[in-house]
């Protein structure tokens, strides 16, 4: 009988405990504070600077897997339940998760989360560019990492959210960063001297989506792409004709191919051309965890060297 009284009162301290739980993470549908920073990213670049600034400090969600394209995406029943714990949501804002309605703006209001609150913007202070096709002139260019100055600004934004919303980790917090961005900043001191040296005709990025606006200005070449954005159509006639015609004008000699895109409208310009496609880069997201170009800096550096690479072959 005593046996069964232990067991019966610890049945009943477990259903306790689990209500006491439940209520102190959803009471008035607000957050309490965990023992770590719930941090969402919603992407892998955005959350891999996430992972450099804070270390072990956080647990972190990644919303779109690596190598899906975040532009369009369908959050899943566990993007929901991260976002809904989640203490700080990291974006990168600039027009990139508006598409299908506007998901990524779905998915923190039902959670209840408001904007400079919970909700942040990585691009914060970035000079936007914006999109060129007729009648998107008032639209961001989401791109803005593919320049490291603006990846460099979205690293310092994380770290000063981290530590405002963690304060006891401030001093840990802004280490790492300053680590950090040492090396970002050398990479890309290097990258501009490479770039110098590219001879004037060769130096045209033929991509498959126009996402190097902010690559092209801070390394000094020109962008030619066949669509614009990935949100619009891909491949159309009228894009293929003119990226045929802004190729032939230049003596570029290689194409490349984003990987989170299908190759099948780039291959198509590499017949028409004759011109190889000489590798495959790192736009909206990194690599699978493993290979090369995992991480932000990595994807980077992968980027400058192909690029690099490619238009003095």
């Amino acid at each position: 009988m005593h046996k069964q009284l232990i067991v019966i009162l610890g049945v009943i301290a477990v259903l306790i405990g689990g209500v006491v739980w439940f209520t102190s993470m959803h009471q008035g549908g607000k957050t309490v504070q965990h023992a770590k920073l719930h941090v969402v990213a919603t992407n892998s670049i955005i959350g891999n600077m996430v992972e450099e600034v804070a270390g072990d400090k956080v647990d972190i969600h990644f919303v779109v897997p690596r190598g899906t394209d975040p532009h369009e995406y369908e959050p899943r029943p566990k993007d929901v339940s991260a976002t809904q714990e989640a203490d700080v949501l990291f974006h990168n804002g600039l027009n990139l998760e508006t598409g299908g309605s506007g998901w990524f703006k779905k998915l923190y209001q039902n959670a209840n989360k408001k904007v400079d609150v919970e909700v942040f913007a990585a691009s914060k202070g970035v000079n936007a560019m914006h999109l060129t096709d007729a009648g998107k002139e008032n639209e961001e260019d989401p791109h803005a990492w593919l320049d490291l100055k603006n990846g460099i600004k979205y690293v310092k934004n994380i770290e000063r959210v981290l530590a405002a919303k963690d304060p006891k980790n401030a001093k840990y917090y802004a280490a790492r960063t300053d680590k950090y961005v040492a090396k970002l900043t050398a990479l890309d001191t290097t990258a501009k001297t490479k770039y110098a040296n590219i001879p004037t005709e060769k130096k045209l990025l033929v991509t498959s989506e126009g996402a190097f606006k902010y690559f092209s200005a801070a390394y000094g070449i020109k962008p030619a792409f066949i669509w614009e954005i990935n949100t619009e159509a891909q491949g159309t006639p009228e894009q293929m004709k003119q990226v045929l015609t802004t190729i032939r004008a230049t003596k570029v000699p290689a194409l490349f191919v984003e990987s989170s895109v299908s190759p099948k409208a780039m291959e198509k310009v590499a017949k028409e051309t004759g011109l190889p496609i000489y590798a495959k880069l790192y736009t909206d997201s990194l690599a699978a965890r493993g290979q090369k170009g995992d991480t932000y800096y990595d994807m980077m550096k992968w980027n400058l060297d192909k690029i690099h690479e490619g238009m003095n072959s």
